[in-house]
């Protein structure tokens, strides 16, 4: 199944690295416009020259930024058909009474507050236009239990959030659907190995397929979601995580059966 976004324009937020970065190939050689949004502007501006779109300045966390960017996108290339919202921050796994609220506000404020403050200003004008698809990258942190105290109940938000918008515009064409990546090697996960904070046997043995995923991967599964093949697909959340969900149960009987 070839994907083909030949003539439409895609905002991926957080696209200048990691999972945003992988979208924004992935659409780009897909046909699609990419418009690489990101507080980074240098490296958002290195990845559009790569794919052939342009890149603006998004801090997602910011309110004036957020406005900003819409309007630059809106003036350079019209109203988007697809927007991807991958921009967020990690938070560090402490416990309660540890976690400052500062830290725990940052994290929401980029996590589910940005999501949706995208969202409202690029999905309006979606609506008005009489069209897009909206993928929204939550994690499988929001569908359960783990020591991640803001960025969980964040992305549980962007998963009901994403449920609330998908009601509220489906009348008026646009379609909002979420992707919950496991454990991404992304740099900022590479980051977290090299510094002993995360231990990559053990992420990737806790899934059924016993590895970690890569970028692309996500990034195939939310083209496939923006894209006119899931045409009558919206409001759902598409697990993306090599099996972490299934797997993590079988702890409780002495872990996954090893092949041979």
């Amino acid at each position: 199944m070839k994907l083909d976004f030949s003539g439409q324009v895609a905002v991926v937020t957080g696209g200048a690295s990691g999972i945003g970065e992988a979208c924004a190939q992935v659409l780009a050689a897909a046909g699609a416009r990419v418009v690489v949004a990101d507080r980074n502007l240098a490296a958002a501006q290195a990845v559009a020259a790569a794919t052939g779109g342009i890149a603006v300045a998004l801090d997602v966390g910011d309110d004036a930024s957020v406005d900003a960017a819409v309007a630059a996108v809106e003036a350079q290339c019209g109203v988007p058909q697809v927007l991807v919202n991958s921009a967020g921050v990690l938070q560090r796994t402490l416990p309660p009474e540890e976690l400052t609220l500062r830290e725990w506000d940052f994290v929401a404020r980029i996590d589910l507050r940005g999501t949706y403050l995208c969202c409202a200003r690029f999905g309006a004008a979606m609506a008005r236009a009489g069209g897009g698809a909206i993928v929204n990258i939550a994690s499988v942190a929001g569908m359960g239990s783990g020591p991640l105290h803001s960025y969980g109940p964040a992305k549980a938000g962007v998963i009901n959030l994403t449920e609330c918008l998908a009601a509220e515009w489906g009348s008026k064409g646009v379609r909002v659907n979420a992707v919950s990546p496991g454990f991404t090697h992304t740099p900022a996960l590479e980051k977290g190995i090299t510094t002993r904070t995360l231990a990559a046997d053990d992420m990737a043995g806790n899934s059924a397929l016993g590895r970690l995923i890569q970028p692309r991967e996500i990034a195939h599964a939310v083209a496939f979601l923006a894209s006119t093949q899931a045409s009558a697909i919206t409001g759902i959340n598409l697990p993306v995580d090599a099996g972490c969900l299934v797997a993590t149960p079988w702890a409780s009987y002495g872990g996954l059966r090893q092949a041979g």
